[in-house]
């Protein structure tokens, strides 16, 4: 009998404030979980510029897959002219990033506090001459 956790997404929320996105997942990040979060977190880092933070806090176990799918969002929103970062508390997952040699290559945020919402930028309007003078 197949396995259905290969088919159902990892356990997940979303919000959206002043242009950030911040996606809270939950349970492990593991080949089962990962494989049906990515269409997800493709879908989030399609766009231009994408803000987005993962907060990982209610993540207990990130595996080889998890770690992969984490590398390709950070390749995915860096080439879009983005931002990410992941919300962690756990001195596991640190050490974790520290063995993979990642420690170094994501922002990471010991909780939400630490996290500033950015406002969106008003578009700008080209500089007209008011008279002449």
């Amino acid at each position: 009998m197949p396995d259905s956790s290969l088919h159902s997404p990892a356990p997940h929320t979303r919000r959206t404030a002043g242009g950030t996105t911040v996606v809270t997942l939950s349970g492990e990040m593991d080949l089962a979980t990962t494989v049906c979060l990515r269409t997800h977190l493709d879908a989030l880092t399609a766009a231009p510029r994408p803000d987005l933070v993962l907060d990982l806090r209610p993540v207990p176990f990130v595996d080889c897959a998890g770690l992969g799918l984490l590398c390709r969002v950070r390749s995915r929103v860096a080439a879009r002219g983005g931002r990410l970062r992941l919300v962690t508390g756990s001195a596991a997952f640190r050490r974790l990033l520290r063995h993979a040699g990642l420690s170094g290559v994501f922002e990471v945020l010991p909780d939400p506090a630490a996290v500033r919402i950015a406002a969106p930028v008003p578009p700008q309007r080209p500089m007209v001459p008011t008279g002449q003078g």
